[in-house]
């Protein structure tokens, strides 16, 4: 796996050796990051607040820094995932940019002061098939987490589907395996 564009192309990026994480593929990161380049609904990446939950590798939080975002936090549970974020942001040097909560996506609780402004765009890949989009965005609201016109972009199976109410999808894409859903809280 590797940065697909910004200022870090190029450069590798670990993720865990276990098979319980997933990774977004190159490719699929590209198509991602292509849709909200050019969607005049998209936030810009430039200077953004970013969360990445469920957060793996960390490659989306990672790829948005690279594209111009000023800070991410990475919320992961997983050891072996946390590890990969910690050594993808040493290698990086990106220290000051970037925070990794340990944290149940499904369960965040109130925004800590300590980090700052809610955030303007929130990635989240979860496991395939275990219904956890729907808390994680009703945790993200209930919790302040995300400012008024946030964007949040969710990956679900392809046959999954995400509707939730309090929120809408904006756009949806299919790449490879994956749906990507675009949604905004209502």
């Amino acid at each position: 796996m590797r940065i697909v564009s910004g200022q870090f192309k190029g450069r590798p990026i670990k993720a865990p050796k276990t098979d319980a994480t997933r990774p977004t593929s190159d490719r699929a990161r590209e198509s991602l990051f292509n849709v909200l380049a050019h969607a005049d609904w998209a936030p810009a990446l430039d200077g953004a607040r970013v969360i990445d939950l469920f957060a793996g590798s960390g490659a989306l939080g990672l790829e948005a820094i690279s594209r111009g975002a000023a800070f991410c936090l990475f919320v992961e549970t997983a050891h072996a995932a946390r590890g990969a974020i910690r050594e993808n942001v040493d290698t990086l040097q990106l220290f000051g940019r970037t925070r990794i909560h340990r944290r149940s996506a499904t369960d965040l609780g109130d925004l800590p002061a300590g980090l700052g402004a809610p955030f303007s765009l929130a990635f989240m890949d979860p496991p395939y098939h275990k219904g956890l989009v729907e808390p994680c965005l009703q945790a993200l609201k209930s919790g302040g987490w995300l400012a008024p016109d946030a964007l949040i972009v969710a990956e679900t199976a392809e046959n999954e589907t995400v509707h939730v109410e309090g929120w809408s999808v904006i756009a949806d894409r299919k790449i490879g395996a994956a749906q990507i859903w675009f949604l905004k809280p209502d």
